[in-house]
């Protein structure tokens, strides 16, 4: 390959010389020093080992590298059609930019969906639509046991940590949270001044790493926790147990976003990557987690305490359903994550192929509840790719009762979808913790992005149910929500899949669910185990 490397080096340098003759003087020395870098170039391409395709094409090889950098921005910008792209279309990104400005929302001509292909859904409207109500709805989380219920909003700021977010995005977050009338999750990563500097109303997540309220030695530290859960900024607390872009793993910050001062709010080691234990340490059993719940709901002084998960087998949810009946007590709320949700770090095998998607975890879960008779006591938050009006009708029609949105919230900040979070280079300064960087984000202009997005996408999620004949989410059906099946067939979600009557599983289970439930143990969550092979 050496020879092909010399004639191409002969080759330019031939027509290199032939332009310099023809410029003057002065760009001999340009000639000179290109000619030197290139030979320099080549010759430590050569004699290299890291890269095979540099020692067998000098030079030229690097235009493969240069073109593997620039090819996410080619196929963004330049490739990928309005409505295919991911992990958000162009239409998607679009629509949230434009809402957040506050500038119209609309389309002309048309969709540019195939509406006949196997997997899409639409909802069904009526022929006497309603006018939209006066009053967006709420709803209000808080069981029996609670003594300060919250009113929730539709739509919600999800779970994001400062240290994947820069001070700037919570900042702007919390602000628009406070200017908007919704609720803001801190995300596993601790209760920082940031997340408390503008007041907006706050769901104050709990990981198995117990940020914020910890131990010298890592454990939960209640004293701690019942001091910081007291501010009225805190409106509820919550555990998160898995995340849908990651089940089964503890979070992950890099070592590059673990700053001085992120470590001094997490209680953890500076420059080191941060991990969360894929297990907590504060219980063992689904009676222990739910015993848990109503510890936490009681040191934060009465509000409503809850958990997040992502679904993984209807035997653990069931499990966790007898629990609540045998300790006499239920969760103020349940947010089902997605495994189609976001996050700043995980691997790649997690990300793709761990979990199940937000649409049967969250109806799992609602009718494990109806079924068990707690689905009263219980209020289910959604969290999964939540972007437009349409996403949130369609969870409210699922078994949600409101939902929360992450990424989207990000973009409306200013996040431009560059996928590049985990490596504290976000170009827009929204993941990072690079303070030039960050400083890209105006606090003011952004908060009022966000409380924009969220007012513009309630209000249409609000205008779609009206038109389907609802004021209220409760007033949805099943039955308003329909899937392509074929291009000649289209059954409802009410066809579709089964829904439990209240109790149904208490007297008599039906059978698709009989064996599950009869698995289902309080005292343990090893019985999804499949039998190990002799």
């Amino acid at each position: 390959m050496l020879k092909f490397f010399i004639v191409g080096t002969l080759a330019v340098l031939a027509g290199v010389v032939a332009l310099a003759a023809s410029l003057g003087g002065w760009a001999w020395w340009v000639v000179l020093a290109f000619v030197v870098a290139l030979l320099a170039l080549g010759a430590w391409d050569g004699i290299q080992r890291k890269h095979s395709i540099l020692r067998n094409y000098p030079v030229l090889g690097h235009i493969r590298f240069l073109m593997e950098d620039i090819r996410p921005e080619l196929q963004q910008y330049f490739i990928e059609r309005n409505y295919d792209g991911r992990p958000y279309d162009r239409d998607t990104r679009s629509l949230i930019y434009e809402r957040a400005k506050n500038t119209a929302g609309e389309q002309a001509f048309g969709t540019e969906r195939d509406v006949y292909e196997p997997g899409y859904e639409y909802l069904v409207h009526s022929t006497a639509p309603l006018d939209p109500p006066d009053e967006v709805p709420r709803v209000l989380v808080g069981g029996p046991d609670c003594r300060k219920p919250y009113p929730m909003a539709l739509l919600n700021v999800s779970a994001m940590s400062f240290g994947a977010l820069s001070a700037n995005a919570i900042r702007a977050l919390n602000k628009g949270a406070a200017l908007g009338g919704f609720a803001h999750d801190t995300g596993e990563g601790g209760l920082s001044p940031y997340h408390q500097e503008h007041h907006g109303d706050l769901v104050w997540e709990i990981g198995s790493g117990y940020f914020s309220t910890r131990t010298k030695d890592g454990h939960f530290d209640r004293r701690e926790f019942a001091d910081k859960a007291s501010s009225d900024q805190v409106k509820m607390v919550s555990l998160k147990l898995s995340q849908g872009a990651k089940p089964g793993i503890g979070g992950v910050l890099p070592a590059a976003k673990v700053s001085e001062e992120i470590a001094r709010i997490r209680e953890v080691p500076q420059g080191v990557k941060c991990v969360s234990p894929s297990a907590h340490s504060v219980f063992r059993t689904p009676v222990e987690l739910i015993e848990f719940i109503a510890e936490m709901r009681e040191l934060s002084g009465g509000k409503p305490a809850g958990f997040k998960l992502c679904v993984g087998s209807r035997v653990d949810v069931l499990a966790l359903c007898k629990a609540m009946i045998e300790v006499g007590t239920t969760p103020d709320f349940i947010i089902v994550d997605g495994a189609e949700g976001g996050t700043a770090a995980a691997p790649l095998e997690y990300e793709d192929h761990m979990g199940m998607p937000l649409t049967e975890g969250l109806m799992l879960v609602h009718n494990a509840l109806v079924g068990a008779g707690l689905r009263d006591t219980v209020r289910i938050g959604a969290s999964g790719k939540v972007a437009a009006a349409n996403d949130i009708v369609k969870r409210l029609i699922q078994g949600a009762d409101y939902t929360n949105a992450a990424r989207a919230m990000m973009m409306a900040v200013g996040c431009i979808q560059a996928q590049m979070c985990h490596t504290d280079k976000c170009p827009v300064g929204v993941a990072t913790q690079d303070a030039r960087r960050a400083r890209a984000v105006d606090v003011q202009d952004k908060s009022q992005r966000v409380m924009h997005y969220q007012q513009g996408t309630v209000e249409e999620a609000v205008k779609m149910m009206a038109s389907m004949g609802a004021h209220h989410p409760r007033d949805l059906s099943p039955t308003q929500l329909r899937k392509v099946i074929s291009p000649w067939e289209t059954r409802s979600y009410a066809e579709l899949f089964e829904w439990l009557a209240p109790g149904q599983l208490i007297g008599e289970p039906p059978q698709t669910w009989a064996a599950d439930w009869a698995a289902a143990d309080a005292s343990t969550f090893r019985h999804s185990l499949p039998t190990s092979r002799s």
